[in-house]
């Protein structure tokens, strides 16, 4: 009878523990058997948007990674408001939430925290022209943050060290709209995290940072807090293999590499450009980019002479598109100061360049190569790949090569490569540059708030001869490369003058 009855006991513990591993194994399992994961997001330039190429953003690409890495499709789901993306992780309708969210106790009470992945910081921002508010104490009129953001969190936090700190709560408004709330003057002040600020103000300069409400905060995905640890274990070894091969610093890099900086005036007086003088050249872009993007080229054009067509350097580098001697002859352009002409000769330049590039590059590589190409030539940039190749990194990633072409100017690199010296930095950062010109008119353009273009333009620009009022383009400081994504810098100036090109092999 004894026996009889251990059996059983035993029968019934293997059985409850093959339940409890059925269940532990049930989220992994039903995603595999559905062959589908269901990750939810905040919509939004950082996490997830629809472009003319199709799913884009930076929590987007990574959430493919992680699928692709489980052998599964990916159902990216996105939200306009936290509280719908909350319910929908609670009742089971997604298996993680991918947007950007920060660590919290509080939040780490009912939900788990994947691997940290990156870090950013909560800003408080408010329009320029009112008085700075460098300390909660100095605010004076309306807060208005997401409702059960990271913002909220954080702000119930200070309140017990700032009793009189009073703000209000949206679920009608994403961050966006909040950050555009400010610039209307709808509302006085809102928190904003840094990443989400530095591409905002791409387009919208007038948007100033008051003071950090917190830095370093830890980023990372949320699971359901229910005892499975399925997707868990999966998920820590997906980010040590991300951030092992760079994949994940290559991601950082494509959507956050280039707005690291921010100058006011800078920007500003880009803006502007873009409805005064935009205009007057916009249908020669149009008409001569080719297979280019004629936005690309307007941003092109501007980094090099800021739309100037009498735009000159002390190498003697000319016209709206800056081009030498030596590439007007190539394409064919007999007079660098007809803005037609430089624009047709500096579009059939960029084009040559980027054929030049290998095949097997991918977009948007080859187009960032092939900005880089032009600035200090085609030579210097393969030497630039050659040593990314020799380190171990990929010549064909913008983002590895970048690392690299700043090693140009160092005697210990140079004096191996075909080419020699060049201002690799600098070329760095005339590519950074071009891309947030790029960014920004994209927006603009596809927000219709671009003037109409004219087909008039001034017949004395046509005129080839010196002039005393031509700019003369001057090289920038070095930019300083950093291999992380690191919070945007509060009130950073940056000078960002367009910059000329080395005379090396173009």
């Amino acid at each position: 009878m004894f026996k009889q009855k251990l059996i059983t006991i035993i029968t019934l513990v293997m059985l409850l523990c093959a339940c409890d591993m059925q269940q532990q194994q049930s989220q992994l399992s039903q995603i595999k058997t559905q062959n589908k994961i269901r990750v939810g997001t905040l919509a939004g330039a950082s996490n997830y948007y629809q472009a003319v190429q199709g799913e884009q953003g930076f929590e987007y690409e990574l959430a493919q990674e992680f699928a692709d890495h489980l052998g599964v499709e990916l159902e990216m789901v996105p939200f306009f408001n936290l509280s719908d993306m909350f319910s929908r992780l609670d009742s089971g309708d997604l298996d993680l939430i991918a947007s950007g969210l920060t660590y919290n106790k509080v939040r780490a009470q009912d939900y788990r925290f994947g691997p940290t992945y990156r870090t950013i910081s909560q800003k408080l921002v408010y329009k320029q022209g009112r008085v700075r508010p460098r300390d909660f104490d100095d605010l004076t009129d309306n807060l208005t943050v997401l409702a059960k953001s990271s913002h909220s969190l954080a702000l119930q936090q200070i309140k017990q060290t700032h009793p009189n700190l009073n703000w209000r709560e949206t679920e009608d408004l994403d961050e966006e709209e909040l950050l555009q709330a400010v610039i209307d003057g709808e509302i006085d002040y809102t928190l904003a995290d840094s990443h989400t600020l530095s591409l905002f103000r791409r387009y919208h300069p007038n948007l100033s940072i008051g003071f950090s409400v917190t830095r370093n905060d830890p980023i990372a995905w949320l699971l359901r807090k229910d005892g499975d640890d399925s997707l868990y274990a999966l998920m820590v070894p997906f980010f040590g293999e991300v951030k092992h091969s760079n994949q994940l610093y290559v991601l950082e890099e494509k959507y956050f590499g280039h707005v690291r900086q921010f100058n006011y005036v800078n920007t500003l007086a880009y803006i502007e450009a873009i409805k005064e003088t935009l205009p007057k050249y916009q249908p020669w872009f149009e008409q001569y980019a080719g297979s280019l993007d004629w936005r690309l080229l307007a941003a092109l054009s501007y980094q090099e002479s800021m739309w100037n067509p009498r735009a000159k350097s002390p190498t003697g580098v000319r016209g709206i598109m800056m081009l030498t001697r030596d590439t007007a002859k190539q394409v064919g352009v007999t007079n660098r100061l007809a803005p037609e002409q430089n624009i047709k000769g500096g579009a059939e330049y960029l084009t040559k360049l980027e054929k030049r590039i290998p095949d097997r590059v991918p977009q948007p590589d080859r187009t960032w190569l092939a900005l880089a190409s032009y600035n200090i030539g085609w030579g210097h940039v393969n030497d630039a790949r050659i040593i990314t190749e020799q380190q171990g990194a990929s010549p064909d990633k913008w983002a590895d090569v970048k690392k690299r072409l700043p090693l140009l100017i160092k005697k210990r690199y140079y004096r191996k490569t075909k080419y020699g010296y060049s201002r690799g930095d600098v070329a760095v950062k005339y590519v950074d540059n071009i891309r947030r010109y790029y960014d920004a008119l994209v927006w603009l353009d596809e927000n219709d708030a671009i003037s109409t273009p004219t087909t008039e333009p001034d017949d004395a620009e046509q005129i080839d001869q010196p002039t005393t009022q031509a700019a003369e383009i001057k090289n920038p400081k070095p930019a300083t490369i950093q291999t992380t994504v690191s919070p945007t810098k509060d009130d950073s100036i940056d000078e960002q003058a367009p910059q000329k090109k080395d005379n090396g092999e173009q």
